[in-house]
C-alpha cells in the first residue's frame, strides 16, 4: 500500500465515508453542511455581482454610444483685437468648410463616419409646460446611422419626416405632453440682432419623431432638428459648431487622437466619449474591484469553516488514523485522505454556486422587477443611474475567476488540519483504545 500512487481510489472512497458521519458524530455533518452552503451563498453572490457589474457597465456604453459620437472635433475659440475700438474680443471657433473636413476625417483609417453638427441649447415649451431642450442639428443620414436613436421597436413616427420637423427624447415627449404632429415651441436666447440689442428667437416645429435612447438625460432634454434648420435658427448659416467622429473600435477611441489633430491643425479639439464619461468608468472599474475583494473575503470565511469541520473530523477519527497507519498507509495517504475531505465540500460548494449565480444573472430582470412592485418602484432609479434598467451580462473570465478563486481558498485551508491528521503517532492515537 505503501507504493500506491497518490490520490488512488481507495483514498478517495475513505475521505466520502468520512464525510458521510454517522449519527453519532452529527457534530461534523453540521459543520460540513454549513462550510459546503456558505461556499455556495459566497461563490453564487461573487458570479451575479460580477455579471450585474459587467452588464452595467455593457448598458452604460451602449446607451453612450448609441446616441452620441465616438469623438467629437471642434476648432478652440479664437481672441480678436479690434484696432479701432481697442478692444479684444472671442470669437467662436465655428468651422466653415466643415463637408471638406469631413470627407478628410472620413479618409483616416479606421474612421467610419463624419458627421458635421449644430449644437445649441433652446427652451422648449408646450402650453403652460416647458423644459430645456439640448438641440443637435445633423442630417437625416447622419440621424439614421445611431443605432440608439434610429430604432423602431422603441420609437413612434417615421425617421422618413425628419426634414420637415424635429425628432425629440421620450422623457421631453412625456413632460411636455407632445405627441407625434404636435407642434412644439423652441427659444433660442441667441436670435435676432436689432438697434436695441439681441433678442430671442421663437420658432415652433413639428414632432415627427419620438425616441428612446435607454439614457434618462438623453430622453429629457435631447431634441435632433434638420442641419440646414438648425443653421438658419441658430445664426449659423454655412457654419457647424463640431463634427462627430465614429470609429471602428469605440474602446481604442484614444488611438485616433492623433491622426485627428494632424487633420484639423494648431485650433484643433478633441472631445471623445471616454472624455465625458471616463471618471464614471473609472470609478464602476475601482468598485468591481473593491466588490471582487470584499466577497472573497467571504468566500474565504465560508472556507474556513471547512478547517473547522475538519479539525472535529480529525479529532474524531483520532483512533482510525492509527489502525490505518498500523496497517501501512503512509503519512502522505493520510495527508491526501482528509486533503480529498475538504476538497470534496469546497468542489461541490463551488460547482452548486456557480450553477446558482448564473440562474441568478440570468433572472436579474424578473428580479428587479419584483423588487419594483414591492418598492412602488424605487428599487431602481434611471435619473440615478442614468440607464433605464438592470442587465447582467455572463462573461467566463468572471466565472472562471470567482470559481478559481473558491477552490482555491477551499484546497489551502485544508492543508493545516490534513497535515495534523498525517503527523498522528499511532501509538499514540491507539494508547486509550
Amino acid at each position: 500500500m505503501a507504493s500506491t500512487a497518490p490520490f488512488s481510489r481507495y483514498e478517495f472512497m475513505i475521505a466520502w465515508r468520512y464525510l458521510r458521519a454517522r449519527r453519532a458524530e452529527g457534530g461534523v455533518s453540521v459543520m460540513t453542511w454549513i462550510s459546503l452552503i456558505g461556499i455556495t451563498l459566497g461563490v453564487m453572490a461573487l458570479v451575479a455581482t460580477l455579471a450585474v457589474r459587467a452588464g452595467f457597465r455593457a448598458e452604460f456604453v451602449d446607451t453612450i454610444l448609441g446616441a452620441n459620437a465616438h469623438s467629437t472635433v471642434y476648432y478652440a475659440p479664437t481672441q480678436v483685437y479690434n484696432e479701432l475700438t481697442e478692444e479684444t474680443y472671442v470669437t467662436q471657433g465655428r468651422i466653415e468648410d466643415y463637408d471638406a473636413l469631413a470627407a478628410r476625417i472620413a479618409q483616416i483609417p479606421g474612421v467610419t463616419r463624419a458627421v458635421p453638427a449644430v449644437r445649441a441649447q433652446v427652451m422648449a415649451r408646450q402650453g403652460d409646460a416647458a423644459a430645456l431642450g439640448d438641440v443637435h442639428g445633423i442630417t437625416l443620414d447622419a440621424l439614421g446611422g445611431m443605432a440608439g436613436i434610429a430604432d423602431p421597436e422603441s420609437a413612434s413616427g417615421s425617421l422618413d419626416d425628419f426634414d420637415q420637423g424635429i425628432a425629440i427624447g421620450i422623457g421631453m415627449a412625456r413632460n411636455l405632453g407632445v405627441r407625434i404632429g404636435d407642434r412644439l415651441q423652441l427659444v433660442a436666447p441667441d436670435g435676432a440682432k436689432t438697434p436695441f440689442g439681441t433678442t430671442p428667437r421663437v420658432e415652433s416645429f413639428e414632432v415627427v419623431y419620438i425616441f428612446s435612447a435607454g439614457r434618462y438625460d438623453v430622453d429629457q432634454a435631447r431634441i435632433y432638428m434638420p442641419l440646414a434648420k438648425a443653421q438658419s435658427f441658430f445664426n449659423r448659416e454655412g457654419l457647424a459648431d463640431e463634427i462627430g467622429v465614429y470609429v471602428a473600435d469605440p474602446e481604442r477611441v484614444d488611438d485616433w487622437t492623433m491622426p485627428l489633430l494632424q487633420v484639423l491643425g494648431e485650433r484643433g479639439q478633441i472631445w471623445t466619449w471616454r472624455d465625458a464619461s471616463g471618471s464614471f468608468l473609472a470609478a464602476l472599474d475601482m468598485e468591481d474591484d473593491v466588490m471582487f475583494i470584499i466577497l472573497s473575503i467571504l468566500v474565504l470565511i465560508a472556507s474556513m469553516n471547512i478547517t473547522s469541520g475538519l479539525i472535529m473530523l480529525v479529532k474524531n477519527k483520532g483512533r482510525d488514523i492509527g489502525i490505518l497507519r498500523t496497517m501501512g498507509l503512509t503519512e502522505g495517504s493520510v495527508l491526501r485522505v482528509f486533503f480529498l475531505c475538504g476538497a470534496f465540500t469546497g468542489v461541490i460548494g463551488t460547482i452548486a454556486g456557480v450553477v446558482l449565480g448564473v440562474l441568478l444573472s440570468l433572472n436579474v430582470d424578473h428580479i428587479m422587477a419584483a423588487l419594483n412592485m414591492l418598492t412602488g418602484g424605487n428599487a431602481w432609479q434611471p435619473e440615478v443611474r442614468g440607464i433605464y434598467q438592470l442587465t447582467a451580462e455572463l462573461r467566463g473570465w468572471d466565472i472562471f475567476r470567482a470559481a478559481a478563486l473558491s477552490l482555491a481558498l477551499s484546497f489551502i485551508v485544508t492543508i493545516f488540519p490534513a497535515r495534523r491528521a498525517a503527523r498522528m503517532n499511532p501509538v499514540e492515537a491507539l494508547r486509550y483504545e
